[in-house]
């Protein structure tokens, strides 16, 4: 990070008026002009860029949402600050207001400086001159009159820019997650699993009852993240403890949403899981995307927790659920044991194939179905040893590894026959499902790296 001296600024602020003023004489039309209020001579880094790149993004999103198109976009990242100018279709006034909006509303918003210069190249006031960085004073007298030092401004500028990135990153998390949840329903046909062609093996559920639920589990993984950002000081065990605290509560509302029926449990579990390694891993400068480095942190995590379980159904503990019914039958440790190791289906497995078929063009839902073939190929999806019992379901998970040993990537329409045998044999691979959608968030997750 380098400073800058004041005739760096200067020379910088010339440059600025000048291209604003050719922008003017080009277009005739009002503009914004957009830059970082950064006090000191540090104007840039990787974590003040994050934060100029945020601001854009709210700025694009508004300006969209109202209709006001842009024209001839110039965006610099220097050393004297990042900058971003621009001439837009729209009375000057009503995208003042929308530049306004966002500085007073956004957790980031008393660092940006969203100008708007009018077609004769007036500057639009703000309604009221803005407030103290460091106590929040009204006016400028802070400033004026010297009042706080340099080091006690920086530490308010990164406090702001550490709780608006996180706060943004959580948003993100949250959408990623929902978005992969509903990719995963969608995906179609998939073996006797809810679709958008048919309830598959269950007569219960159908495509609404996931979307409802879905919706219903907003809010859940953007709570993770933060929860993990937040205990990221504390040992495995506290953090997953609070995790654990979020996913009673989110069955809770899932069940509510679906009048009873278990849509999302494991994912709950499982995504929550990685939601809060996620936060875990967490930093102002960028947050993590790198699936392995992730689906460690998730075994470290909830390792713990999760041998502490069974070694207490070991010793006697009731066991609660089907998947510990099994492991105390067999052995078999389930999503929870999948996720305790480190994801190794997701990383060796499932988004590998997710990846390859995407990069040669294929739809996300057809994707997403040879992504599940090659998870059930794997073997050993409790679900369905619940529902058929081991030697049925090691069966058909024999019979879909010879499909894909003739052909990783089988017709849809022989899919739809092995869906029409699954629901025929009552079998539901819904742990493959959970790390299906686990692979779509980690796919989307590490590709939506910042491009502005």
């Amino acid at each position: 990070m380098k400073e800058v001296t004041l005739q760096e600024m200067l020379d910088a602020r010339d440059r600025r008026a000048e291209a604003q003023r050719q922008l003017l004489e080009r277009h005739a039309r009002p503009l914004i002009s957009f830059t970082m209020n950064i006090p000191g001579p540090v104007k840039n880094s990787p974590t003040i860029r994050r934060a100029f790149d945020e601001g854009l993004h709210m700025l694009d999103a508004a300006l969209g949402e109202a209709g006001v198109a842009c024209v001839s976009r110039q965006v610099t990242h220097a050393d004297t600050g990042n900058e971003y100018l621009c001439a837009v279709m729209a009375p000057a006034g009503a995208v003042k207001e929308i530049c306004m909006r966002i500085e007073e509303e956004s957790p980031m918003g008393r660092l940006f400086d969203l100008d708007v210069i009018g077609r004769s190249g007036e500057k639009l006031a703000r309604r009221e001159e803005r407030r103290c960085l460091v106590c929040g004073a009204a006016g400028r007298s802070c400033a004026s009159r010297r009042l706080h030092g340099l080091e006690e401004l920086d530490a308010a500028v990164q406090k702001l820019l550490r709780e608006g990135l996180l706060a943004a990153d959580a948003d993100s998390v949250d959408a990623a997650v929902t978005r992969a949840l509903s990719d995963e329903v969608a995906a179609t046909p998939k073996p006797g699993l809810v679709d958008r062609s048919n309830n598959g093996s269950h007569s219960d559920m159908s495509i609404l009852t996931f979307q409802t639920s879905v919706e219903a589990l907003r809010g859940y993984w953007k709570a993770c993240f933060l929860i993990g950002a937040e205990t990221a000081e504390l040992s495995a065990r506290e953090a997953f403890a609070r995790l654990r605290g979020l996913g009673t509560e989110a069955e809770r509302k899932m069940l509510a949403a679906t009048k009873g029926v278990n849509t999302h449990k494991g994912a709950i579990f499982t995504l929550g899981t990685v939601c809060g390694a996620l936060g875990r891993l967490w930093q102002p400068e960028a947050p993590c995307r790198d699936p392995a480095r992730i689906a460690g942190a998730c075994a470290a995590l909830c390792s713990e927790a999760v041998e502490a379980d069974f070694a207490a159904l070991k010793k006697g503990a009731a066991a609660r659920t089907a998947g510990e019914r099994l492991y105390l039958q067999s052995g078999l440790r389930g999503i929870r044991g999948e996720v305790a190791a480190g994801l190794p289906a997701v990383l060796e497995t499932g988004l590998p194939t997710l990846d390859a078929c995407l990069d040669e063009g294929m739809s996300r839902s057809d994707a997403g179905v040879i992504a599940l073939l090659h998870l059930i190929a794997r073997g050993e999806d409790t679900n369905m040893i619940k529902r058929g019992g081991p030697a049925l379901a090691g069966e058909m998970s024999g019979l879909v590894r010879e499909e894909l040993r003739k052909d990783s990537r089988p017709a849809m329409e022989r899919v739809r026959q092995l869906d029409e045998l699954f629901i025929r044999r009552n079998l539901s691979p819904g742990g493959c499902a959970d790390l299906l959608a686990v692979c779509y968030f980690l796919h989307d997750w590490r590709q939506s790296l910042p491009t502005a």
